[in-house]
């Protein structure tokens, strides 16, 4: 065994380059082997000193005018060069030579998509699968995938990395690209299919786990699909994708405090996340635990303070709470970065309705139903704070506009009766209340939410008791 291989082949490469400098000003008559050409230009090559490398390989050429493998070496710096059709005239004449290498196919793929030939790289690509095996098959099938994908033929992409899975099941190029392919062309089952193949001859690779695990997710079987990463994170417990899968599929089966244990783990495998901090607050919010829930929203926040929907869910979470004042102040970030979203303005107008600032509530309810005039929600919180600010006759009017605004939604005819009675119109807010229940009887919660004293009116009473399940009785 050499000593120190490194520093001889270093020796070897400068005594070559001295031998080869003396070829190129005819001082020395020595003779360079073809494979030694090969290292003079990969030398020049990875130093990026592109005119020396091919300098080198026509020196080569002049000295081996029949070699194939040196006519492909200066092929594949012509195409780095950009120097397309002279790349593939010398293809074409290595081809005479040679057609048995590999990298011949691959380099003319490279020139015809660079010369906007699709359809030749296909045919030259699928014609030469016939006549190569094991790893060079493989490399021509990856080849032919990327061709395929440039040509926007999606599912013959999926076809290569099959066949490539098929013929090495462990592949894990293909292992990896095939999952996002299952998932561009939806074909789940096929990948299951696969997959299990895979697993039933190779039960410990867990990348095969995990892409049955997301096909599985794919087609909505979220216990199917947790089931398979757990088999994938039993076989590598660092796996941080696989639990951030698993979160997701626990999140879709409302498993909440499941979803949290996973996802704490991707915190622990991986550099920090806003959108996984943000996934927990969501399991705690889900939960009742609004402490917690913000607590993560803030940390996402950190990480991404130009995300306005992450100020908006700290500031639902104080809402929740009914402090108001807090979540007013994180509804201004959100609206400092989004000011015109309909959620932030309805939720604005909900805190400030609820400090007794019926004006500014009264303006941001407006936005909404400016901005989406067929929303119920907005029309009703605007009437509500407009009633609440005793704006009587205002409510009433806004009524009369939300029922024409959302086609007749019978809720605006108890709004309607409703701001009548508070303005003292009481005969015209009885029959108001007598046309509601007869269009919605199922509504009158609603009416007497907005006034419970309102059942102390006998009239009132009189009108409830006549109606039952929508029927007059």
């Amino acid at each position: 065994m050499r000593e120190n291989p490194y520093r001889e082949d270093r020796e070897e490469l400068k005594e070559l380059l001295m031998q080869y400098q003396n070829l190129k000003q005819g001082i020395s008559h020595s003779f360079i082997e073809e494979d030694a050409f090969e290292r003079i230009i990969d030398y020049f090559d990875e130093k990026d000193e592109m005119v020396q490398a091919l300098e080198a390989a026509e020196i080569a050429l002049e000295q081996f005018p029949y070699s194939s493998l040196l006519m492909i070496k200066k092929a594949d710096l012509l195409l780095a060069n950009r120097k397309y059709q002279e790349a593939l005239n010398i293809l074409e004449t290595a081809e005479l030579f040679d057609s048995n290498d590999v990298n011949l196919y691959i380099l003319k793929t490279d020139a015809y998509l660079a010369l906007d030939q699709q359809q030749k790289a296909v045919e030259l690509l699928e014609a030469a699968l016939g006549l190569f095996e094991g790893e060079e098959r493989i490399d021509l099938l990856f080849e032919l995938a990327d061709v395929y994908d440039d040509y926007e033929e999606f599912d013959k992409v999926f076809d290569c990395l099959k066949l490539i899975l098929e013929e090495e099941p462990t592949n894990e190029e293909a292992l990896y690209k095939i999952c996002f392919w299952t998932d561009f062309t939806g074909r789940n089952e096929e990948s299951i299919r696969l997959h299990q193949k895979i697993i039933d001859e190779f039960p410990y690779n867990e990348l095969a786990w995990f892409n049955m695990a997301a096909a599985f997710q794919g087609l909505k079987l979220y216990e199917k699909s947790i089931d398979a990463y757990q088999y994938a994170v039993a076989i590598d417990e660092k796996f941080d994708y696989a639990y951030r899968n698993m979160g997701d599929a626990y999140l879709r089966l409302r498993k909440y405090k499941e979803a949290i244990e996973v996802l704490e783990k991707v915190l622990e495998l991986s550099r920090p996340e806003d959108v996984i901090y943000e996934a927990i607050g969501h399991c705690y919010h889900r939960l009742g635990n609004y402490a917690q829930a913000r607590f993560h929203y803030k940390k996402a926040v950190h990480l991404n303070t130009d995300d306005s929907k992450l100020h908006y869910k700290i500031a639902v979470t104080y809402m929740l709470e009914e402090q108001w004042q807090s979540a007013l102040k994180h509804l201004e970030n959100a609206m400092r970065i989004h000011r015109s979203i309909t959620e932030y303005n309805l939720a604005m107008g909900e805190c400030r309705l609820n400090l007794g600032q019926y004006k500014e509530a009264i303006q941001y309810f407006s936005v909404v139903v400016r901005q989406k005039q067929k929303n119920v929600a907005g029309w009703e919180a605007l009437i509500r704070c407009l009633l609440k600010g005793e704006f009587f006759e205002e409510a009433f009017n806004q009524s009369i506009a939300a029922l024409k605004a959302t086609d007749g939604k019978p809720v605006f005819l108890f709004y309607q009766s409703t701001a009548l009675f508070a303005n003292g119109k009481s005969k015209e807010g009885l029959l108001k209340l007598e046309i509601a229940m007869e269009k919605a009887p199922k509504l009158l919660k609603k009416f007497i939410e907005l006034n419970p004293a309102i059942l102390q009116n006998n009239q009132v009473v009189d009108i409830v008791a006549r109606y039952k399940k929508g029927r007059k009785i």
